[in-house]
């Protein structure tokens, strides 16, 4: 029992004192991410979030689809899904929650904070005032939660502002910028103009739900009355809800859209419950009739108030030109994605977007305060322009950099110095090396085992997959959309193919061999060789057209199948992945496979005009961006693989590629592979001499191909169908020092409660299924 007495003055709140190492400020998924990864860092944190959930614009409170450089699987970024903690997170949920439940995600955030024993979550928590030690220097932050009626004042070595609006950059004083920059202070020629608008606007969802018998609806009295107010009222329909309103946007005119947020949410109130009128009452939509509003978001998702400045600061053309930085510790790859100023209510196309060839690098410098010596950003806040920012805003791109920022944290601790100081101090390259050891995927910079303490082992292999062909066992799929298989090739290597077409009626097929004309992308801008093939419907056509191969017919002489073998001379000059494409003929259609194979996919000339792609982008002249063509995957179970023979056979698995410190396909697969007839596959690897062994790290192969979208849109597995199911390690006697069942993480760490001391250890894996070969990405030893 409590009793107080009157007391004469008046009484303050409660108040807690917290000493940690890093502070992170926001818990969005970059937030989430900065803290999980600071802590498995060995540093104490506190995670500071003013919402009651963790996740931000993610969460069950916004209800926004996480993704990044691979764009739902839009645009030509190849195997680019973001790594380390938010892969693991994103696996998660695919395995708990394929259906995309934002409660469940919900859950999933909280449970992996929760689970990490050096995080001190605070929710409910606004961060209201800052305290510098000097004029560059942040001491302390306070904080209050209204539940607990209680302040918080927390102080640390190394703070992480991941706050969305930039709260904390903002408090401490360091410089920042609202709005966009004319054309001639960056020489950006997508700047946009006044008439445009100059900031992107906020978001508000709705979700309907079906109750089986007639609901009414009455809206409230400050409902948009008249929804023809917004020009793409026509393109709404009663099955719509979440993401798919993405377009619901408002605030972009405002000078502030912080200080305005409560105005913007109104209005976007406004509009929602309107257009829940129009769909209910309208008569245009009978088939609502027994539909039910079964939820409206209350806070608004933010898309662009504060941008800071740091260090360097990212423009249009670094992301166009795919600039090379030597302090790249994130990547980024969604398009340039700018939103008219007058949001719903403008009469333009509710984005403005424009791809790359490939994705893009981000440097550190990016996430480092200009000013400040302690202060780090992550999120949407970092130092780009507006236009830059039209990219690096998306949440697995700001999840992916707030890795590399926490990794930053903690190194700088470690070694003493200040976070604003790693280059200076040759830091970076311990940095980078850290950050891709835990699966960060830093473009061409592989992990540099030397770091590990353990020596470099001879690895041998039961088996190894070698494609001279890929089976012709599965369905027949029409060339309406082409077909391209990307494949790593040889240099200087003349490869010859074969694959099964038939024809509705004599025609001509198109067959080239494409690259691309930069390294390590997957655009194929370049033709490397064409050739032009009569695929026939009849007996007397194929004889006279002279192709080479078999027609297998029927008993009235049509052609019911049809062999067709194409060589190329040409080569390519490097070792790169390459496109051995058809183009689209909707009269032709070939035979495809049912093997999945880690390394290799299969391509179509496809439209998806949720991330403006058209097949073709026309970059408008003088915008600074390309002219290309997209050739992208289909989702499982569509999008099988080309059913083909190839001569020479390609070497997509390599027992070479374990050691080589890529961790997904990049020039070459980077994988090795069994073979799918190996019944029991098995790694050997051997040291010259006996080595002490704390943790065994192995990566296996999760499709970063796959979006992994967390709300909404549904996916057809729980299981990535590469990943290594089951395993086993064992001792040089083959005594069992580890067995895994059922897995179904990218990364997978073995701890011994000792190093345990070998010259030999042998791994045994399961095949994931008979139709998909088991794979490893690498294999890391530890001494730790």
């Amino acid at each position: 029992m409590i009793i107080e007495n009157h007391e004469s003055t008046v009484r303050n709140h409660y108040h807690k004192q917290h000493q940690k190492d890093v502070v992170v400020v926001g818990g969005g998924l970059a937030g989430v991410c900065a803290a999980i990864t600071a802590a498995r860092a060995g540093q104490e944190v506190v995670l500071v979030q003013d919402r009651p959930v963790l996740g931000g614009n993610a969460s069950s409170e916004v209800r926004m689809w996480v993704l990044g450089a691979t764009s739902h699987m839009g645009n030509n970024n190849r195997w680019a899904r973001e790594g380390g903690v938010l892969d693991e997170i994103l696996i998660e949920n695919l395995y708990r929650n394929k259906e995309g439940n934002a409660i469940i995600f919900d859950t999933i955030l909280l449970e992996l904070v929760d689970n990490e024993p050096n995080i001190t979550l605070l929710l409910n928590t606004a961060i209201y005032e800052v305290e510098k030690q000097n004029e560059s220097v942040i001491k302390l932050v306070k904080g209050f939660c209204s539940l607990t009626q209680t302040v918080h004042s927390v102080s640390g070595s190394v703070f992480i502002d991941a706050s969305g609006d930039g709260v904390l950059g903002f408090l401490s004083g360091a410089p920042f910028r609202m709005g966009a920059e004319n054309k001639a202070e960056f020489g950006e020629l997508f700047a946009p103009d006044a008439d445009y608008g100059k900031m992107l606007g906020h978001t508000i969802y709705f979700y309907s739900r079906d109750i089986g018998k007639p609901v009414t609806y009455v809206p409230p009295a400050f409902a948009l009355k008249d929804v023809t107010k917004i020009p793409r009222y026509k393109s709404i329909n009663a099955s719509m809800q979440g993401c798919q309103f993405w377009w619901f946007e408002y605030g972009g005119r405002e000078a502030d859209t912080i200080v305005e947020s409560e105005n913007i949410k109104w209005e976007l109130w406004k509009i929602v419950y309107g257009v829940w009128d129009y769909i209910k009452n309208s008569g245009e939509f009978p088939e609502a009739e027994t539909l039910t509003l079964d939820w409206v978001g209350t806070i608004p998702g933010k898309r662009e108030s504060r941008r800071f400045e740091g260090q360097y600061m990212m423009k249009q053309q670094d992301i166009v030109d795919q600039k090379r930085f030597e302090d790249a510790v994130a990547f980024g790859g969604w398009a340039i994605d700018l939103h008219p100023g007058d949001g719903v209510y403008s009469k333009l196309p509710g984005c403005n977007q424009y791809h790359t060839k490939g994705i893009y690098e981000i440097p550190y410098r990016a996430y480092v305060s200009s000013l400040m010596d302690n202060l780090l950003f992550a999120g949407r806040i970092i130092s780009a322009s507006h236009v830059a920012f039209g990219s690096t805003r998306v949440m697995a791109t700001c999840a992916h950099g707030a890795q590399a920022v926490a990794e930053a944290a903690a190194l700088a601790i470690e070694k003493k110095v200040s976070p604003n100081k790693l280059e200076e101090a040759g830091l970076i390259p311990e940095l980078q090396n850290r950050l891709n050891i835990n699966g960060q995927g830093i473009p061409a910079k592989p992990i540099d085992f030397d770091a590990t303490g353990v020596e470099k082992p001879i690895i041998e292999a039961s088996s190894s997959f070698s494609v001279s062909q890929l089976p012709f066992d599965s369905e027949w799929e029409t060339l309406a959309e082409g077909f391209a298989q990307l494949l790593p090739l040889k240099a200087e290597t003349s490869y010859s193919f074969e694959f099964m077409a038939k024809a509705e009626e004599d025609t001509e097929i198109v067959v080239e061999l494409r690259s691309s004309s930069k390294k390590g992308n997957y655009t194929p801008d370049v033709v490397v060789q064409s050739k032009r093939i009569r695929v026939s419907n009849t007996k007397d056509q194929i004889v006279e057209s002279g192709v080479s191969g078999t027609g297998y017919f029927s008993e009235d002489g049509k052609v019911q199948e049809q062999e067709v073998s194409v060589s190329f001379d040409k080569v390519l000059n490097e070792d790169d992945y390459a496109f051995f494409t058809i183009l689209p003929n909707e009269k032709v259609e070939v035979m495809t496979s049912q093997t999945r194979l880690t390394g290799t996919l299969a391509n179509f000339k496809k439209i998806n005009k949720a991330v403006s792609n058209n097949g073709y982008q026309a970059a408008p002249e003088g915008s600074g961006f390309d002219s290309f063509e997209f050739w992208t995957p289909k989702r499982r179970p569509e999008g099988r693989n080309l059913a083909f023979k190839c001569n020479p056979p390609i070497n997509i698995s390599d027992i070479e590629h374990l050691g080589n410190g890529y961790l997904r396909p990049y020039l070459r697969s980077n994988a090795w592979i069994a073979d799918s007839s190996d019944n029991s596959p098995e790694l050997r690897v051997k040291w010259k001499s006996s080595q002490e062994i704390s943790r065994i790290r192995l990566y296996f192969d999760t499709d970063y191909d796959h979006p992994l979208e967390n709300v909404l849109m549904s996916h057809p597995e729980s299981v990535i169908p590469f990943c290594v199911r089951n395993y086993q390690i064992l001792d040089q006697d083959y005594n069992l020092i580890f067995e895994k069942k059922d897995n179904y993480q990218t990364i997978n760490d073995v701890r011994f409660e000792g190093p345990i001391k070998v010259s030999e250890l042998i791994f045994k894996f399961d095949h994931p299924s008979d139709r998909v070969p088991a794979a490893v990405f690498e294999l890391a030893f530890f001494n730790d």
